[in-house]
């Protein structure tokens, strides 16, 4: 056996170190590619799920097999739910880094909505601004579609312009054109450029 032959004697540091260590890692990798597949999934990206479950799949089994190979090593059995573990955890947080899609904010403010109006306008964030009835009487209902990457920075102006303001987010499985907030690009040479100071 190849490995017989590279540790000889020291078989025991492939069985109880090595190999724990390679299923905690193929678990690792195949939990947070399955995560980001059920991202992808949700978010309606059916072209890159399939590619994405294959390698899944084929690192799974790998992991599972030499599970299978070695009944006799607990510490397989705990690499392999340390590997889930972390590979669910990973996955989240990957998904929260590239801030895939877009939600659903529902604004419910108070009689002072004209800010937020006025604030999403500036910022051509679109909305549709609707007059509801509430437990407490007549208020304004705003529906906003606000991509991931921009979830943060709306809601921290949302709180400085109304704080304590109610609002409800939702995941959104598909969007259809609609009103976004412009992207800021910027030339590398323009910003060198403009760093300049013409006497």
């Amino acid at each position: 056996m190849i490995f017989t032959e590279l540790f000889g004697d020291n078989l025991w540091i492939y069985q109880w170190i090595i190999l724990p260590l390679l299923i905690c890692l193929a678990r690792i990798a195949d939990q947070t590619i399955g995560t980001m597949r059920l991202i992808f999934l949700s978010k309606g990206m059916k072209n890159i799920a399939p590619v994405l479950a294959f390698f899944e799949a084929i690192i799974w089994l790998l992991a599972v097999s030499q599970i299978l190979n070695h009944l006799d090593n607990f510490l397989t059995f705990i690499a392999y739910g340390l590997g889930y573990a972390i590979g669910n955890y990973i996955g989240m947080v990957l998904e929260e880094k590239i801030s895939l899609g877009s939600v659903l904010v529902r604004l419910f403010p108070n009689d002072q909505y004209e800010s937020i109006v006025d604030f999403m306008q500036s910022n051509n964030y679109g909305y549709t601004l609707l007059n509801a009835e509430g437990s407490r009487g007549p208020l304004k209902v705003i529906f906003s579609i606000v991509k991931r990457k921009d979830l943060n920075e709306f809601v921290d102006q949302l709180n400085a312009i109304m704080p304590n303001t109610f609002y409800t987010i939702e995941e959104i499985k598909t969007v259809e054109k609609g009103i976004f907030k412009k992207e800021q690009r910027q030339h590398y040479f323009n910003s060198i450029l403009g760093n300049i100071k013409v006497k």
